[in-house]
């Protein structure tokens, strides 16, 4: 199926690495031009081999200054953008609330929320420009449960889906449509550690963790990140030009989080 996204110009927070990278790829694979920023350096040095043809740029989108640089950069290599992904988040602590370093929720909160506000506020003026213009927030299953020892993720992930909602009331008349993608246990090495963390808080084995996890979901598996980024191509894509203010599940039919 040809999407019609041919030169598309596309920015991706957290680009170089899992989700985000094959997001990148996913745009890549038919046509897009694509810039990325990551914290992760080994990731981006490996660009040119991982997703050949993006254009990779060191950046904590929760540094206002190293956003506005990135941003700079960023939208004169491409001549404008077309398409925002705010990817970048971080797990943050496992634990109650009372037991969580004060210090751990700033920072998630600051990467996980903050983060797509600092880059978004820059890139409005120029996907106003854009005769097919979206933003698309990476929140979670976490944006729409609430998740036990993991309190400073959701808060953050439920935020995003209200800033996605209100940027596509805001923005519409502009015809840029603005959506979210609720990813549940994305098969990868972070929900591993997710796993890890959550068998230590509960004296159980990761086995049994993992377990618990899948029997929370109609289809029994882990979500692939090439689903992800498929959905993230199709709502930027001129076929998802009626599709604005949604929170999407990618998440196997998740019922609950434990």
């Amino acid at each position: 199926m040809d999407l019609g996204i041919t030169g598309l110009r596309v920015l991706i927070t957290a680009g170089s690495g899992g989700i985000g990278l094959e997001i990148a790829r996913a745009f890549l694979k038919e046509g897009a031009r694509v810039e990325v920023c990551d914290v992760d350096e080994a990731t981006l040095a490996a660009l040119a081999e991982t997703a050949p043809g993006a254009v990779g740029t060191a950046c904590d989108v929760s540094d206002r200054a190293a956003v506005q640089r990135f941003m700079d950069g960023a939208l004169s290599r491409l001549g404008g953008l077309d398409v925002l992904v705010n990817n970048a988040g971080i797990a943050g602590p496992t634990g109650r609330v009372d037991q969580i370093d004060p210090a751990d929720w700033d920072r998630t909160l600051a990467v996980d929320i903050t983060g797509h506000f600092n880059v978004t506020r820059l890139a409005v003026p120029a996907l106003k420009e854009s005769d097919n213009a979206s933003i698309i927030g990476l929140s979670s299953a976490a944006g729409r449960f609430g998740f036990p020892l993991r309190s400073p993720y959701a808060a953050a992930k439920w935020g995003v889906v209200g800033f996605i909602k209100s940027l596509a009331m805001e923005l519409g008349e502009f015809g840029i449509r603005a959506n979210a993608i609720l990813p549940g246990s994305v098969d990868g090495p972070r929900i591993q550690s997710v796993f890890q963390n959550k068998a230590r808080e509960r004296n159980l084995s990761v086995e049994q963790v993992q377990a618990m996890a899948l029997a929370a979901t109609s289809l029994k598996k882990l979500v692939p990140p090439q689903h992800l980024a498929n959905l993230a191509v199709f709502l930027a894509s001129p076929l998802g030009s009626t599709i604005s203010g949604q929170a999407i599940a990618v998440d196997a039919d998740l019922q609950m989080l434990f």
